[in-house]
C-alpha cells in the first residue's frame, strides 16, 4: 500500500515538473519575441529617420498636404485601434478557458485588420494612379517605404491570425496555443503603437 502511495506521489511531482517546465519555455519564448520586437523597433527607427531627411525632397512634386485625406486615414486607424481592443477581448477569453471567444473576437480583430489593409491598398493605388508613386520623389519614396512596411506586417500579422484561429478551433486553448496567442497579441499591439506614431508623423504633421 505503501509503495502504491510512493509511486503515485512520484507520478504527481512528475507531472508537476512537467508542467512547470512547459510554463518556463512558454516564458523564454515569449521573452526572445520581445527581443524580436526590439529588433523590429530598430527597423522602423531607421525607416523614420529616412523619412525625416526626405520629408521635404518633394522634386517639384506634391508634398503630404496636397496628397493625403486626414478623414480617410483617421477611418485607417479606426480599424487598426479597434482590432487591438477586440483582440484584448480575446485575451481576456484565453484567459478564462473559453475557446468559442477566442474565436470569436479573433475574427472580428481579423476583419477589422484586413478592412485596414484593404483601405491601405487603395490608397497606394489612387496615388500610383495619379502619378505620385515611390518613383516621383524622395518624399514618396519614404512615405511608401515607411507605410509599406507597416503594411507589410500587419498582413503577416493577419497571416498569423488565420493559422492560430485554425489552431484553436482543431486543437483548443493548450499551453502551446496560449503562448502563441500572448506572442501574436504583443506584436499586434506593437503595430497599433508603430501606425500611431505613422499617422502623427507622416499624415498629421504632413497636413499641417
Amino acid at each position: 500500500m505503501s509503495n502504491l502511495v510512493f509511486e503515485g506521489a512520484k507520478g504527481h511531482d512528475h507531472d508537476h515538473d512537467h508542467a512547470h517546465d512547459h510554463h518556463d519555455a512558454g516564458e523564454m519564448k515569449i521573452y526572445g519575441f520581445w527581443i524580436y520586437l526590439m529588433t523590429d523597433c530598430i527597423l522602423f527607427a531607421s525607416i523614420f529617420a529616412i523619412y525625416a531627411v526626405l520629408v521635404n525632397n518633394v522634386a517639384g512634386g506634391p508634398s503630404g498636404h496636397d496628397i493625403f485625406e486626414l478623414p480617410y486615414v483617421l477611418g485607417e486607424t479606426a480599424c487598426l485601434l479597434l482590432s487591438s481592443i477586440t483582440y484584448g477581448f480575446a485575451m481576456l477569453a484565453m484567459h478564462k478557458g473559453n475557446k468559442a471567444g477566442v474565436l470569436g473576437w479573433l475574427f472580428i480583430t481579423f476583419l477589422f485588420g484586413l478592412g485596414f489593409i484593404g483601405m491601405e491598398v487603395n490608397e497606394f493605388h489612387l496615388l500610383i494612379e495619379e502619378g505620385y508613386g515611390p518613383n516621383r520623389s524622395g518624399f514618396l519614396s519614404a512615405f511608401f517605404t515607411l507605410v509599406g512596411t507597416h503594411g507589410v506586417h500587419v498582413t503577416s500579422g493577419l497571416i498569423w491570425m488565420a493559422i492560430m484561429m485554425y489552431q484553436v478551433s482543431k486543437h483548443g486553448l493548450t499551453s502551446t496555443n496560449q503562448t502563441r496567442l500572448s506572442m501574436l497579441s504583443l506584436f499586434w499591439h506593437f503595430l497599433d503603437v508603430v501606425w500611431i506614431c505613422v499617422f502623427t508623423v507622416v499624415y498629421l504633421m504632413g497636413t499641417l
